[in-house]
């Protein structure tokens, strides 16, 4: 039987990948590094080996067709397979633990740590990405990741680290001010954060939910949040475990241990079939020490 493949270049499957997952033409052209009219020719030439068309074209996209669909999901498993083993099998490759985080989690607990790491690891250079967007790892070359969430992601593996865990947190001085000695004081405290944050934290600690608001400040990092609890502008709702050495120094106090989850925990992921690569079976060891070892997370798993 002859082979089906037999005659398309794979240069012509990559642009299709492309052009079907971005449903555009120009920005496939973009991702490649090509023209448009390479990328629509190399298009058209696919579409006459296969004797069929593989996109509709309307005005401002591209639509694959029913068979193009197919094709589509193919390739793009495809691509991603040959991604996966030319990334294992590249030597340079092998040299740099590429990880992507969130910003107060690397800021805060993770960064501080990784010096050991690279002790440990002298021959390893780490790359750490603080992209807030849920990045692909097997198209953006990382190599793994820390989520947070509920462990169940598409085409990656998941191990669960550490439990998301938030409570109020400010400066020794604040509290004083504010007189903290019953969870339902902090109604009128100035508050920093979402308001339904708060609203959670306070149900899970008995107090009725805030009938004003009394938020000074939302950021889309807890690290900026709690600076401004640092600067004395009112109660952050942070995690305990991320903030554990401004708390050990003094800088910050927890006035109740009162915790809410938002959602069960921090998870280092990596993708499928990635598992048993030397560097990330590494670092996945050592991190999970780290946690493991980490007082406050001992304490937030009894907790959670």
């Amino acid at each position: 039987m002859a082979d089906p493949l037999a005659g398309i270049p794979l240069a012509s499957i990559r642009v299709f990948e492309a052009a079907a997952r971005l449903k555009s033409f120009t920005r496939a052209a973009e991702e490649l590094g090509m023209t448009q009219a390479a990328v629509s020719w190399q298009i058209k030439a696919l579409e006459g080996r296969l004797g069929q068309s593989l996109f509709r074209r309307l005005p401002r996209e591209v639509r694959p067709t029913e068979g193009g669909e197919r094709l589509s999901r193919a390739a793009t498993e495809a691509m991603t397979l040959l991604r996966r083993a030319v990334s294992d099998l590249t030597e340079a490759d092998e040299h740099i633990l590429s990880i992507t985080t969130l910003a107060t989690l690397a800021t805060q607990w993770l960064a501080p740590r990784l010096g050991a790491f690279q002790l440990a690891n002298p021959g390893l250079a780490v790359r750490l990405d603080t992209n807030p967007a849920l990045l692909d790892l097997s198209r953006e070359n990382l190599d793994v990741g820390i989520r947070s969430g509920h462990g169940d992601w598409p085409g990656l593996e998941s191990q669960l680290l550490m439990p998301s865990v938030f409570s109020p947190l400010c400066t020794p001085t604040m509290a004083e001010r504010l007189k903290l000695v019953d969870p339902a004081d902090l109604l009128d405290a100035p508050r920093i954060g979402l308001e339904k944050e708060w609203a959670a934290w306070f149900q899970a600690a008995g107090v009725a939910s805030p009938t004003r608001a009394a938020a000074r400040l939302t950021a889309d990092y807890q690290v900026l949040e709690v600076a401004s609890a640092l600067g004395d502008q009112g109660v952050a709702l942070a995690s305990p475990i991320l903030f554990a050495r401004e708390i050990g120094n003094g800088l910050l106090v927890r006035p109740f241990r009162q915790t809410v989850s938002f959602h069960s925990g921090y998870y280092l992921v990596w993708p499928e079939g990635r598992r048993r690569s030397p560097k990330i079976a590494r670092f996945r060891n050592w991190i999970q020490d780290q946690a493991d070892a980490d007082p406050t997370v001992v304490e937030a798993r009894g907790g959670a």
